[in-house]
């Protein structure tokens, strides 16, 4: 298990990941949009940043993103459905983009997620 931080800017969210840029990756690359953006607003509690936990093993008060479609290499990435969040049923699905692939290795069938409490 790892924990990231995301920082929203104006109304954007970016994962903070500077070895991915230090590699050659641009800061666009890593907005969360399509659905992950809307996650990380209901998990950050209107605060402007977040640190979560993510793993490919499940953990103790993690909730499970399931991957719904793998996308083509060229667009990248897959599209994943968060069913519960914290015992509540939100049904909301996102689009994690390539850079998941850069954190992972490749794209899970599964990531277990849980906001790290600060």
């Amino acid at each position: 298990m790892e924990a990231y931080k995301f920082i929203k800017t104006g109304n954007e969210w970016y994962i903070d990941l500077p070895e991915y840029i230090e590699q050659g990756g641009s800061k666009g690359d890593l907005q969360m949009v399509e659905g992950a953006d809307k996650m990380l607003d209901m998990m950050a509690e209107n605060q402007s940043s977040v640190v979560i936990n993510i793993s490919k093993e499940q953990f103790e008060g993690a909730d499970v993103l399931n991957l719904t479609e793998k996308c083509d290499p060229y667009i990248g990435g897959g599209y994943y459905f968060l069913k519960y969040y914290q015992g509540r049923e939100i049904n909301q699905t996102m689009w994690l983009c390539q850079v998941t692939e850069f954190v992972f290795g490749d794209i899970p069938q599964q990531l277990f997620v849980k906001r790290q409490n600060t």
